[in-house]
């Protein structure tokens, strides 16, 4: 992920745009997160409007972050917007808190909810799923240090397998089931429910919608083409994921997905379909998860790797070396499979997606807030692309995400005080780095002179 400027060829149009955005956003969440949030939310009808607005947060973050995307058209996303508007420092904690934090936990959180769905499904004890979990990210690892395009032939198959069992759960669901959908409890005490922690559950199935700005610079009209295929295929997202909450409401009673968990999907599916039926529905839903998994592990490294490229990180040398043979960022790729594999021992994966969603969000809202100073830094100058209805979407994007920060530290402190300790230990190491930079700079100022 180097941090260049580069001419790109403007080949993708309207479909391509949405099959992008409608990829990089499904993966694992609609599968494994409905029994959280109706436990959160404390019934079936709030559980819904958590969908909702989970969608509405994540379309106007879409929309803001497009515009913010031309106004920078570099390759390397958070990490370059916030550089690029707030300074070094600003950029290097995003990037620190996406090595430590965000990307170990996401894949650390796709490999045990692989594990756990794996493990039931062979009918193995559920004490196995850490080592299928942790087994998996492995392979991944080496598929993806093999080469970028062995990892982008498994994305593809994965892309479109996918869709299959959120189709035909969402219709058959709809379809046959006889469970009242609106108005059920979850079965938990009023103490534990929380909207904020609902939606924030949420946007852990929202979550990869960053990635759909990245590619406007390759747009044949950004202007027209980037907020269609970000309204077009995060409307389509959310009605999916909204049909296939409302499927399994109408097959397993609101109390029944909670205490499933995340094998409330295959448990409908087998309902639906019969154990064969429902055994291939759960392979669907693993290949989902198997293919996002695989995405997480191809880009991830790559913002350790940039960071190492200009000496933010310990060990930079090795960090930022590429396989001469493979052409793959192997230390990089190895750094965080480890991170991963220590999280995957140590926590559970609903808790682990929370901590990595609620990280990446505060700094989220510092993205959200720099099209207010792009916008008043370059005044005057034509843009590619505006975020319709500003000042209100951008708003929407921060109230929205502020609103599930805050809501985050009161109702879990425990995780938000470790999210933000990891992140604060970053801090002392930049001013090392900085220190031991202009020390260099120093003695080659000296030596020229």
């Amino acid at each position: 992920m180097a941090i260049t400027e580069k001419q790109l060829k403007k080949d993708i149009g309207l479909t391509m745009a949405m099959s992008i955005v409608i990829g990089t956003v499904i993966g694992s969440g609609i599968f494994m997160k409905p029994g959280k949030v109706i436990e959160s939310a404390g019934g079936s009808t709030m559980a819904l409007w958590a969908w909702v607005l989970g969608g509405i947060i994540t379309l106007a973050g879409g929309l803001t972050i497009a515009e913010i995307s031309t106004q920078i058209p570099k390759t390397g996303g958070l990490y370059v917007y916030l550089e690029e508007v707030y300074g070094k420092f600003w950029g290097y904690l995003s990037g620190w808190v996406q090595t430590v934090i965000y990307g170990p936990a996401l894949i650390a959180a796709l490999g045990l909810y692989f594990g756990s769905l794996l493990a039931h499904l062979l009918g193995i004890e559920d004490s196995w799923k850490t080592v299928l979990g942790i087994g998996t990210v492995l392979f991944l690892a080496i598929v993806n240090s093999l080469g970028a395009k062995y990892g982008g032939i498994v994305q593809t198959a994965a892309t479109i397998g996918k869709l299959i069992p959120i189709m035909l759960i969402a219709v058959f669901g709809i379809l046959r089931g006889n469970s009242q959908i609106l108005d059920m409890s979850s079965g938990v005490t009023t103490a534990s429910i929380s909207m904020g922690a609902a939606i924030l559950a949420t946007l852990w199935a929202y979550d990869g919608w960053m990635m759909v700005g990245f590619v406007a610079g390759e747009m044949k009209n950004p202007a027209k083409v980037l907020p269609r295929a970000i309204i077009g295929g995060l409307a389509i997202v959310t009605a999916a994921y909204l049909l296939v909450n409302l499927a399994m409401l109408h097959v397993l009673p609101a109390n029944k997905i909670v205490s499933l968990g995340e094998n409330s999907a295959g448990t409908a599916a087998s309902l639906l379909f019969g154990d064969i039926g429902g055994k291939l529905i759960s392979v669907g839903i693993l290949v989902s998860i198997f293919g996002c998994l695989n995405g997480k592990i191809l880009t991830f490294p790559r913002v350790p790797y940039a960071m190492a490229e200009r000496n933010q990180l310990p060990a930079a040398g090795t960090l930022s070396r590429i396989h001469p043979k493979f052409g793959t960022p192997v230390p990089a790729i190895i750094l965080q499979v480890v991170l991963a594999t220590i999280m995957m021992i140590v926590s559970n994966p609903d808790r682990l997606s929370d901590i990595a969603i609620f990280s990446v969000y505060i700094f989220y809202i510092q993205a959200f807030l720099a099209v207010f100073i792009l916008r008043k830094r370059n005044a005057g100058q034509v843009r590619a692309y505006s975020v319709p209805l500003y000042p209100i979407i951008p708003f929407i994007a921060i109230i929205g995400s502020g609103y599930i920060v805050v809501s985050t530290i009161l109702n879990k402190p425990v995780d938000s005080l470790f999210a933000i300790g990891l992140t604060i230990l970053g801090l002392p190491l930049y001013w090392l780095l900085q220190r031991k930079e202009n020390k260099v700079a120093a003695a080659n100022s000296a030596r020229i002179q």
